[in-house]
């Protein structure tokens, strides 16, 4: 299990951890990061992220995506 912000472009993978707090998740469901969904990295600039969930297109940022785990 490793965070989102170190998983290579163009892979995709199973969140399997959200963590943060309460509100913090909250946040990221609404976005569509839940448990057993899939996220693949589009591109990484900076830290930030761009990434195809539930097929939308969702930028985040590094505190976020290392919150993800996958």
């Amino acid at each position: 299990m490793m965070p989102l912000s170190m998983v290579g472009a163009g892979e995709e993978n199973t969140i399997q951890r959200i963590g943060g707090k309460e509100e913090t998740r909250k946040f990221l469901e609404t976005l569509g990061f839940v448990v057993g969904g899939k996220v693949t990295v589009v591109s990484q600039t900076e830290g930030n992220l761009i990434v195809n969930i539930k097929e939308s297109r969702v930028a985040i940022g590094k505190d976020m995506a290392n919150k993800i785990m996958v």
